[in-house]
């Protein structure tokens, strides 16, 4: 069985700010969703729509086990994750379309 690759994403309102972990097959059509508040839930509610950090995985389970285990992180091992590669917190989405 094939299976299709799969991200991993995290999106905020400002640096620092409200934090939303997610998982998705498309990572540009998924953020650009969150971005104009297309689904309504917890990003639309806070505002979420600067992508600060994504990883690719070669398997969508992976990638869903992943989502799984950095909803569980405790918030300041998320801003570490972000950090290490984003410093400055910086939008992403620009870089990925």
């Amino acid at each position: 069985m094939n299976e299709k690759g799969g991200w991993v994403y995290i999106m905020t309102n400002r640096p620092h700010g409200v934090l939303y972990v997610g998982g998705t097959a498309d990572l540009i059509r998924r953020v650009a969703q969150h971005r104009i508040g297309e689904i309504d839930g917890f990003t639309r509610k806070y505002g979420l729509k600067s992508l600060v950090y994504f990883e690719r995985h070669e398997a969508i389970l992976a990638a869903i086990a992943r989502e799984s285990a950095l909803k569980k992180w405790p918030r300041r091992w998320k801003v570490q994750l972000i950090t290490k590669d984003n410093f400055e917190w910086a939008d992403l989405y620009g870089g990925i379309v």
